[in-house]
Order: structure tokens, then C-alpha cells, then sequence
């Protein structure tokens, strides 16, 4: 028996994907790597210069740029729909103890990084099953798998993608739906950069060995991620090599869950 129909590189012509947090890192990875594929994608973000240089790099490519706040709820109603592939990747982080961690900020970060994406996945599921195929790809972290200190809200809100993205997963499994998490760990992105700062003033050392002492001290592999690894990932997802795989929480951690 042969399975020639089994492929690592999905061709998405004709498909529309919406990437959120398009702007920058792994976002602008993803939106590159579908739009290569053949896909026409919608990239989301509330930096609509950033959008705009994108989709400048990518000209040649389907890259229809979209300014939105994610954290603005009811604002999602006004978002293209009839989405094929939903990259869930908007993010913000921020570093404080819990007895000093600002409210307000902790309830932004659930906002932007949970109610978002239930909100968007809600919204697109009914396309996905009317047509029996969809792809929700929810790029959480290694602190979606593990806690680190100071890190309540994103910790709290990866924790909430990473079961969310399983009921999806279960859900929609009779529709032709599969739902699963990407969970790097450190990534080489804007988000990380301005973490060294805030993790140097938090423990009192100098940024140049926050790399070291901090960010790196729990995995194997010590190096950040490249954001193109996580884009391979979350497009291979697609793939007709990868479609008994849902529900299911994908680490490019360098080894940090081994422990």
C-alpha cells in the first residue's frame, strides 16, 4: 500500500489564513511561510506600521494587512471571517511578583491571549465545519507546559490556550478540525529583547547574563529559537503528513519539559 498523498509541504491555494501578531517575530515568520505556501493571508496587529513593512517584504505574496486591538473584544466582530487557518500568536508579557502585578495589566493579558482567541475560533469554526476542514494553530510557550516566577498572567493565560485548544481539538475532530499548540521556549523575537531588560531589573543583574543565568538555565539546547522553526512548525500542521495530530501541545523547547 502506498500513501502518496502523504505530504510534509502543504500546498494552501485557494485557502485564507489569519495570523495574529503579525507585525513582528514568530508572527511575521507564519505570515510569510503561508502566504509562501500559496495561501491568502489576512496578518492582525495593532502596530499597522510593522504591518505595512511586511507586507512591502512580501510583495509578490497575498498579504492583505489588517490594524486591529485584539484586546478590544467586541472590536473582533470587524475582522475578515471565513477563515481556513487560524494562527492564534498575538502577545504581550510582563514581569512582576503576584503581590505587585498591576490588575489592570493582568486582565489585559487574558484579553489579548485567551479571550481573543476563543473569540476568533468561535467566530471561524462554523466555516471549518461547513466546508469539514479547518486548522486552529495556537502558538503557546514552554509556559504553557511550566510555570516560571513572576510570570502570573502569561503563565495563567498560556495555561487557559493550552485547554482551550484541547476542547477544540475534541470538538472538532468529526468536522475535519484539528487544534494544537506550538510551545517554544525562549524565542528570538522583540517580545524576548525587551524581556532581557525587565528580567535585568527584576533580579538585579546585568542584562548580557539574564541570557544565561535566566532564559537558557533550563534547557538542554542553549539557544534562543529561531522564529522560521516555529513558522515550519505551525505550517507543517497543515499538512497532510500531520493530520492525526490534535489536541496535542508540540514543545521546540530545547529540552526544558525533559527535565
Amino acid at each position: 500500500m502506498t500513501h502518496s498523498h502523504i505530504t510534509l509541504a502543504p500546498d494552501l491555494t485557494g485557502r485564507h489564513v489569519m495570523v495574529t501578531g503579525a507585525a513582528s517575530g514568530i508572527g511575521a515568520a507564519c505570515v510569510a511561510a503561508f502566504a509562501s505556501a500559496g495561501a491568502r493571508v489576512t496578518a492582525v496587529d495593532l502596530d499597522q506600521g510593522g504591518l505595512d513593512r511586511l507586507a512591502d517584504e512580501l510583495s509578490g505574496l497575498t498579504v492583505t494587512p489588517c490594524p486591529a486591538d485584539l484586546a478590544d473584544l467586541d472590536g473582533l466582530a470587524d475582522l475578515p471571517g471565513e477563515v481556513d487557518v487560524l494562527v492564534n500568536n498575538a502577545g504581550i508579557q510582563h514581569v512582576s511578583p503576584v503581590h505587585e502585578f498591576p490588575v489592570e495589566k493582568f486582565d489585559l493579558i487574558q484579553r489579548l491571549m485567551l479571550q481573543s482567541p476563543f473569540r476568533l475560533i468561535r467566530a471561524n469554526l462554523p466555516h471549518m465545519y461547513e466546508q469539514r476542514w479547518g486548522r486552529i494553530v495556537n502558538i503557546s510557550s514552554v509556559h504553557g507546559l511550566r510555570a516560571s516566577a513572576f510570570k502570573s498572567a502569561y503563565v495563567s493565560a498560556k495555561h487557559g490556550l493550552e485547554g482551550l485548544s484541547k476542547v477544540v481539538a475534541l470538538e472538532g475532530a468529526e468536522h475535519g478540525v484539528t487544534s494544537n499548540c506550538l510551545n517554544p521556549a525562549y524565542v528570538r523575537t522583540p517580545l524576548v529583547e525587551k524581556q532581557i531588560a525587565d528580567q535585568a531589573r527584576t533580579h538585579d543583574i546585568p542584562e548580557e547574563e539574564v541570557l544565561e543565568q535566566i532564559m537558557l538555565a533550563p534547557v538542554a539546547l542553549k539557544r534562543l529559537v529561531e522564529v522560521d522553526e516555529v513558522a515550519a512548525l505551525a505550517l507543517f500542521l497543515c499538512s497532510t503528513a500531520a493530520t492525526s495530530i490534535t489536541g496535542s501541545s508540540l514543545p521546540l523547547d530545547g529540552g526544558w519539559t525533559a527535565h
